[in-house]
């Protein structure tokens, strides 16, 4: 895990690689509650009986739940230290190259592809790229824009 403490720091890190996440199940009760959530409940995520005969042989998360699961990753790849506050600030690109079957394990790697500083807090893009055990394509590839202030 990469550890930061001021906006100089994380600028130059930029193109650094600040870490890969521990793998992660995506079990189906999990995909049944962020579809309770969501009022999304389309049968490729919530009928397993279904799916089994669907393009992908079974249940798949929904790709806004693997979306969802990036701040997961971000925490176990890197911390900023002595902020007064941090937030997300948005998305630029999301993909998603592949689909999560359930019972799948994925994980995420992080890298700093930008920073800004201005003052006391800095802009930054990273990009996650989260992939799936076994899978030959990643499961979503996002760009985040977070703000971090000292």
């Amino acid at each position: 895990m990469r550890i930061f403490t001021n906006a100089d720091e994380m600028a130059a890190a930029v193109g650094e690689v600040l870490g890969t996440s521990d793998w992660f199940v995506v079990e189906q009760d999990r995909i049944d509650t962020f579809a309770d959530a969501t009022d999304d409940h389309q049968w490729i995520h919530t009928d397993p009986e279904r799916a089994k005969t669907g393009p992908f042989g079974g249940t798949i998360a929904h790709g806004f739940l693997t979306l969802s699961l990036v701040p997961v990753f971000l925490a176990e790849n890197f911390k900023v230290e002595g902020l007064k506050m941090a937030i997300n600030y948005g998305l630029d690109k999301v993909r998603f190259p592949a689909p999560v079957p359930a019972g799948s394990k994925i994980r995420g790697t992080t890298t700093l592809v930008d920073v800004a500083v201005d003052g006391n807090s800095a802009q930054t893009k990273t990009l996650t790229v989260v992939e799936i055990e076994g899978g030959s394509k990643p499961a979503l590839i996002a760009e985040q824009i977070g703000r971090y202030y000292f």
